[in-house]
């Protein structure tokens, strides 16, 4: 996951710090040297760590702060602030243009990026968002890309304006863009082909589209995969074709994390969203402010309860926060809020995002694959068994388990825990909580306090 080893190491820094009563000038440059060198190996220009801890070490040598009564709680105040601060400090959306007149969206970036998912991933939040999009399949030399705008495209419900490949991309931009005005479209995202490096012919053509149509604004994605090597690319985009916004995919992955923490210094341009997995609506808003947050281990509530809002049927949570209070859930319940859970992004993930939690990972952290194996014993009930779990004796159990393909003993753990975990939610109703928003969360704290139960 992004920013997991620099979040350690980041931690055990300040770990450090916390348990100083007093810090003197030396403790703060020792700790900001151990920072400096956490944030080059995360893959961060070396340009911007320098500034980064200049900036830092002023504000935290100052004798506001070493005379503190909490003087390490300040220094790690001032690397939040500054880490929210070099991300850019405000959540930029990309801009469109008033009322009902057309934006022309321009998706630029390399190959290999995620660029064409992307533009549909874009096209859908738009689409949530009332506008009415038309993509431009505009890369008419990769193998496939076409279909695959068009597949995409009809998964978000939004039409792909197509030419073919034997048209110049530049045509087709200026053809899309008047098909958008006589249907009543007002956005047109351009699907533009990328290379595998940078190279004149795609620049060129890019300012060519940029000069044949009214570019509102150019949106470039890269790789976070690539680190430092987004940033560069990032940097002569900009340099060449002049870009408005970045979004980052793949930051799901076993990413370092500097581009994210590198590129807003570097081009001077925010970054918009983060592709956070392959399902196109696995694009979130980029928060500076939560990022920093996630890094230094504060957790992300803000975010929580925003997935949790956006998985969560709020009938349903309601409902569940019945069955939890008079013990009447079952292995159906069970089923749903472990695939809740899934659409999340994982109990670990999850748990990464809640306060405090990172500090307690070694102890807290949940084996992925051991979700799979309960929902395949659960699976291999009979729906009276998942409705009603005292009816199943060893003959069942047995059945169970040949059917999951584990242990008996494995069905005997799940099922006994099952119920513990259900006498133990009865004796708790306080704290499920109420009310509209309270009892959406109740009903993520039933799934947390279930997922615990067999791992």
């Amino acid at each position: 996951m992004a920013f997991e080893s620099l979040s350690d190491k980041l931690q055990n820094v300040f770990k450090n710090l916390r348990g100083k009563g007093r810090l003197s000038e030396a403790d703060v440059k020792a700790a900001l040297k151990e920072v400096k060198m956490a944030l080059l190996e995360a893959d961060v220009s070396f340009k911007v760590v320098k500034q980064f801890v200049n900036s830092v070490q002023t504000r935290a040598v100052g004798q506001d702060v070493l005379n503190s009564l909490t003087p390490g709680q300040m220094v790690i105040k001032i690397v939040h602030e500054e880490l929210i601060s070099l991300m850019g400090s405000e959540t930029k959306e990309i801009a469109l243009k008033p009322g009902n007149e057309i934006t022309v969206i321009l998706m630029a970036g390399l190959q290999g990026a995620g660029k064409t998912t992307t533009a549909a991933k874009i096209a859908g939040k738009l689409k949530a968002k009332g506008k009415k999009p038309l993509l431009a399949a505009c890369d008419v030399y990769r193998p496939a890309a076409i279909q695959q705008l068009q597949i995409n495209g009809e998964k978000q419900g939004v039409p792909v304006f197509s030419m073919g490949d034997s048209v110049s991309p530049v045509d087709i931009a200026r053809a899309a863009v008047e098909h958008a005005k006589k249907n009543g479209y007002n956005t047109v995202l351009i699907d533009t082909a990328g290379r595998l490096h940078i190279d004149e012919g795609m620049m060129q053509e890019l300012q060519d589209i940029k000069a044949a149509v009214d570019v509102y604004q150019t949106v470039l994605v890269v790789d976070a995969m690539t680190g430092q090597d987004a940033v560069n690319v990032a940097e002569t985009f900009q340099e060449k074709i002049g870009i408005d916004g970045v979004i980052l995919t793949k930051l799901d992955g076993d990413t370092r994390g500097g581009a994210a923490l590198s590129i807003k210094a570097v081009t001077g341009r925010p970054i918009l969203y983060v592709g956070m997995g392959e399902k196109l609506s696995d694009l979130e808003q980029f928060y500076p402010d939560r990022m920093a947050s996630r890094i230094l281990g504060m957790g992300d509530v803000l975010s929580l309860i925003e997935k949790a809002e956006l998985e969560i049927d709020e009938d349903q949570a309601r409902e569940m926060n019945r069955k939890l209070r008079k013990a009447e859930f079952d292995f159906n319940d069970f089923l749903e809020q472990m695939r809740q859970i899934k659409k999340m992004g994982g109990m670990n993930s999850i748990l990464g995002m809640m306060p405090g939690m990172s500090q307690m990972k070694g102890n807290l952290e949940v084996d992925e694959s051991a979700m799979a194996r309960v929902e395949a014993i659960i699976l291999s009930m009979t729906k009276e068994e998942r409705a009603n779990p005292s009816i199943l004796n060893p003959s069942r159990k047995q059945r169970i388990a040949r059917g999951a393909g584990v242990q008996i003993s494995e069905v005997n753990r799940i099922v006994k825990q099952f119920e513990q975990m259900r006498k133990m939610m009865k004796q708790l109703p306080g704290m499920m909580g109420g009310g509209k928003k309270r009892g959406m969360m109740g009903g993520l704290g039933g799934m947390f306090g279930k997922m615990r139960m067999p791992f």
